[in-house]
């Protein structure tokens, strides 16, 4: 079993942090709302009231934040989470950030005699609890090979490339997702206005080309209109955003991810960026001045 500090512990970092308690690792955590924390100190987690010392004497740093800027600023600014690991402890970030920023995050620990991964995850707040999560990896294969124990207790970790091709497979994991959740929203409204039971179209494409995990669980909350956020339509947005910013650095054109990443820009613009991102629904329905 190892010890393991982990930053932040919100909507997915909270039972991925769980998890690793669970199977038995000694886990510190810290987050910038200690209160959010709490459960987890019930399960056994030692709390840090102070960044730093979620890095002291662990072999493992994780972290789980929202975005390229903030992990920059909580692992590295002065008295910031890796201040206190000692040489070949891993630095292993989960969080959805630009391929660019990983690698240098790559560069800057290995700078400081640390190791580093990058390791965003696709699942939601599901997977996270059910400790399901599709982990997409960058890094040297033999600190993946060390760290693979402590990645499958949350998931199911791929090793994809080298520093930043996990975030890399991120960014094409949440295009497929955005277009998919498009298209169902799509399909779901031109049955209904059609005069079709969207309920029964869902069940009927069931089991063909058109099923997936997207159509099941995302059609199901479009139905029902639960959009508590498993993943915000602002986080979708930023990751489609970042797709075609490095797609363009690239001299790649996406046509459709563009498309989609108005959609989402135009779902964020209208206040609903906080909704789950199966919420699209409702800015077609704005736009078509219709309800499912």
């Amino acid at each position: 079993m190892a010890t393991i500090g982990f930053v932040g512990t919100g909507i997915m970092g909270l039972p991925m942090a769980m998890n690793l308690l669970k199977v038995g690792h000694q886990v510190k955590v810290w987050n910038r709302t200690p209160s959010k924390a709490d459960i987890l100190k019930d399960a056994g987690a030692e709390v840090c009231s102070e960044l730093e010392q979620v890095g002291q004497d662990v072999e493992f740093l994780i972290c789980m934040l929202s975005d390229g800027k903030t992990c920059d600023e909580i692992l590295f600014k002065e008295h910031g989470a890796i201040s206190q690991l000692k040489p070949e402890s891993t630095v292993i970030v989960m969080s959805s950030i630009p391929v660019e920023i990983a690698k240098k995050q790559s560069e800057k620990c290995k700078e400081r005699g640390l190791r580093y991964l990058d390791a965003p995850v696709s699942g939601g707040e599901k997977g996270a609890q059910n400790a399901s999560l599709a982990i997409m990896v960058g890094g040297e294969a033999k600190t993946f090979s060390q760290a693979e124990t402590i990645l499958s207790a949350m998931g199911r970790p791929i090793l994809v490339g080298g520093a930043g091709c996990g975030e890399l497979a991120k960014l094409v994991n949440q295009m497929i997702v955005a277009t998919t959740i498009a298209t169902v929203s799509e399909g779901l409204l031109l049955a209904s206005k059609a005069g079709a039971d969207p309920v029964k179209l869902k069940q009927a494409l069931t089991g063909g080309f058109a099923d997936s995990p997207i159509l099941q669980q995302h059609g199901e909350r479009i139905l029902t209109r639960n959009f508590k956020p498993g993943g915000t339509a602002r986080t979708q947005y930023k990751d489609i955003d970042t797709a075609i910013s490095y797609a363009k650095s690239l001299e790649l054109n996406l046509p459709i991810a563009e498309l989609v990443n108005q959609l989402f820009q135009n779902m964020v613009g209208a206040g609903d960026g906080e909704l789950d991102h199966s919420g699209l629904i409702r800015e077609l329905e704005r736009m078509n001045h219709l309800a499912l």
